[in-house]
Protein backbone atom coordinates (compact mmCIF):
# COMPACT_ATOMS: atom_id res chain seq x y z
CA UNK A 1 0.00 0.00 0.00
CA UNK A 2 3.01 2.67 1.02
CA UNK A 3 5.03 1.87 -2.25
CA UNK A 4 1.16 1.86 -4.36
CA UNK A 5 0.32 5.73 -2.84
CA UNK A 6 4.38 6.53 -3.62
CA UNK A 7 3.67 5.52 -7.08
CA UNK A 8 0.33 7.47 -7.40
CA UNK A 9 1.53 10.39 -5.65
CA UNK A 10 5.08 10.75 -7.77
CA UNK A 11 3.19 10.10 -10.96
CA UNK A 12 0.70 12.90 -10.60
CA UNK A 13 3.50 15.20 -9.14
CA UNK A 14 5.62 14.47 -11.86
CA UNK A 15 3.28 14.17 -14.81
CA UNK A 16 0.34 16.31 -13.93
CA UNK A 17 0.50 18.21 -17.50
CA UNK A 18 0.80 15.00 -19.43
CA UNK A 19 -2.60 12.78 -17.61
CA UNK A 20 -5.67 13.30 -16.97
CA UNK A 21 -6.13 10.95 -13.52
CA UNK A 22 -3.97 8.59 -11.47
CA UNK A 23 -6.25 6.18 -9.57
CA UNK A 24 -5.96 2.74 -8.07
CA UNK A 25 -6.10 0.79 -4.93
CA UNK A 26 -2.43 -0.66 -3.07
CA UNK A 27 -0.55 -1.59 -6.45
CA UNK A 28 -3.42 -2.08 -8.79
CA UNK A 29 -2.71 1.13 -10.33
CA UNK A 30 -4.19 3.08 -13.72
CA UNK A 31 -3.15 5.98 -15.50
CA UNK A 32 -5.46 8.25 -17.51
CA UNK A 33 -3.65 9.49 -20.13
CA UNK A 34 -4.61 12.43 -22.87
CA UNK A 35 -4.21 10.59 -26.20
CA UNK A 36 -4.50 6.68 -26.85
CA UNK A 37 -2.21 4.40 -24.48
CA UNK A 38 -1.71 1.74 -27.36
CA UNK A 39 1.75 3.67 -28.42
CA UNK A 40 2.71 4.71 -24.91
CA UNK A 41 2.25 1.15 -23.74
CA UNK A 42 4.25 -0.61 -26.83
CA UNK A 43 7.02 2.39 -26.12
CA UNK A 44 7.18 1.56 -22.38
CA UNK A 45 7.83 -2.06 -23.22
CA UNK A 46 10.42 -1.76 -26.24
CA UNK A 47 12.27 1.40 -25.01
CA UNK A 48 12.33 0.41 -20.97
CA UNK A 49 11.07 -2.93 -20.30
CA UNK A 50 8.33 -2.40 -18.49
CA UNK A 51 4.65 -4.08 -19.63
CA UNK A 52 1.50 -2.45 -18.78
CA UNK A 53 -1.84 -3.14 -19.46
CA UNK A 54 -4.34 -1.39 -21.36
CA UNK A 55 -7.64 -1.08 -19.43
CA UNK A 56 -9.78 0.79 -22.01
CA UNK A 57 -8.46 2.98 -24.85
CA UNK A 58 -6.89 5.66 -22.74
CA UNK A 59 -6.20 4.00 -19.82
CA UNK A 60 -2.19 2.31 -18.88
CA UNK A 61 -2.82 -0.54 -16.34
CA UNK A 62 -0.19 -0.82 -13.71
CA UNK A 63 0.16 -4.27 -11.57
CA UNK A 64 3.71 -4.66 -10.48
CA UNK A 65 4.35 -7.41 -7.90
CA UNK A 66 3.93 -6.98 -4.31
CA UNK A 67 7.78 -6.84 -3.90
CA UNK A 68 8.56 -3.95 -5.50
CA UNK A 69 9.75 -1.27 -3.68
CA UNK A 70 10.51 2.82 -3.92
CA UNK A 71 13.14 2.32 -6.56
CA UNK A 72 11.13 0.50 -8.97
CA UNK A 73 8.81 2.73 -8.76
CA UNK A 74 10.85 5.88 -9.34
CA UNK A 75 12.08 3.61 -12.52
CA UNK A 76 8.44 3.20 -13.78
CA UNK A 77 7.64 7.37 -13.44
CA UNK A 78 11.37 7.92 -14.70
CA UNK A 79 10.09 5.74 -17.91
CA UNK A 80 6.42 7.10 -17.85
CA UNK A 81 7.85 10.85 -18.00
CA UNK A 82 10.52 9.68 -21.24
CA UNK A 83 7.55 8.08 -22.76
CA UNK A 84 4.88 11.17 -22.43
CA UNK A 85 6.99 14.07 -23.25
Amino acid sequence: ADVGAYLREETEARLGDEIREVRGHGLMIGIEVKRGSNRLLRDLALEHGILALPAGRTVLRLLPPLTVEREHADEVVDALEAVLT
